[in-house]
């Protein structure tokens, strides 16, 4: 069985790996995959702790997590389709719609 230690460390990695994309990058479509990778580093933490203390808990609520990053995902697109075909770019620097 692999030790909880190594769930924990490769979650850790891909959240700050999510971080990282959300606080560095411009780009509408990679903000928006980092902040899926940081939902999945959670999903990880909720299913090895679940595993580790024998309990269906947080891999029920993983499930309640991917429905509703796939629901996030789903109208995130949608709004980068929008802008894109009103502003022709998905470089966030560069959407000032809600400016006066």
């Amino acid at each position: 069985m692999v030790p909880l230690s190594y769930y924990v460390v490769i979650a850790t990695t891909m959240f700050v790996i999510g971080l990282i994309g959300v606080l560095v990058r411009r780009n509408f479509l990679i903000i928006l995959y980092a902040i899926e990778l940081m939902l999945n580093a959670a999903n990880i933490n909720l299913v090895a702790f679940s595993r580790y203390y024998g309990t269906v808990t947080g891999q029920i609520i993983t499930l309640f997590v991917i429905t509703i990053a796939a629901a996030e995902a789903a109208v995130g697109l949608a709004i980068i389709i929008v802008l894109f075909r009103r502003k022709a770019t998905t470089n966030v620097d560069e959407i000032n719609l809600l400016k006066w």
